[in-house]
């Protein structure tokens, strides 16, 4: 067995490292001026030929890529996080705990308009649908959540979306959220000591 030649190793440790394609001057800066690159890159390419990593060239450019025939092994559905917005957020518990609903309904529910993206990002990601019309002047469509949604929250049924208490419990209801509960409580109060 022959000892591997220094420039073809130099050269393929090059071409190895590199975030993208070679041109031989730009390999040939890093292994010296008088280095024959174009012959080292011809006997890699020889080398590497029906491997799993070929190396191949594209216009004057040089890099390492999987094997054309291996490249399906490489593939995967990879799940990428989503982050919603708060309107988003807001938007879908709004539909998940009052469907189906109305564009309108969620924005006097929520107080403020909605941008026509935020419905379409939570119906991209599958987790609303449109699910017909109300029958009321100008026919607005009505949204709903999908059974992605109740997959994706670990949900058997929408029954098992959590309560006030639930979420009381867990601290997710904002303090102002609180006080105005605690507020309509004590009207409550008082109007029926008022009534006795």
């Amino acid at each position: 067995m022959t000892a591997p030649d220094p420039l073809v190793r130099a050269v393929e440790a090059i071409l190895f490292a590199a975030t993208e394609p070679l041109t031989a001057d730009a390999i040939r800066a890093h292994v010296g001026e008088g280095a024959n690159v174009r012959a080292a890159l011809d006997r890699l390419a020889a080398d590497y030929a029906g491997r799993g990593v070929e190396l191949v060239r594209r216009g004057d450019r040089w890099h390492f890529q999987t094997a054309a025939d291996m490249a399906h092994l490489l593939r995967r559905d990879r799940e990428e996080p989503r982050r919603l917005s708060r309107a988003g957020t807001e938007t879908l518990a709004i539909v998940a705990y009052h469907e189906p609903v109305t564009r309108a309904e969620i924005e006097a529910i929520r107080g403020v308009q909605i941008s026509k993206g935020t419905i379409d990002v939570l119906m991209e990601a599958g987790w609303v649908r449109p699910a017909g019309r109300r029958e009321v002047p100008g026919r607005p469509l009505l949204y709903a959540t999908t059974p992605a949604f109740l997959a994706h929250f670990g949900l058997a049924s929408r029954r098992d979306l959590p309560g006030l208490e639930d979420l009381r419990a867990a601290g997710l209801l904002d303090p102002l959220d609180l006080a105005l509960e605690m507020q309509a409580d004590t009207n409550e109060v008082v109007k029926r000591s008022e009534q006795d």
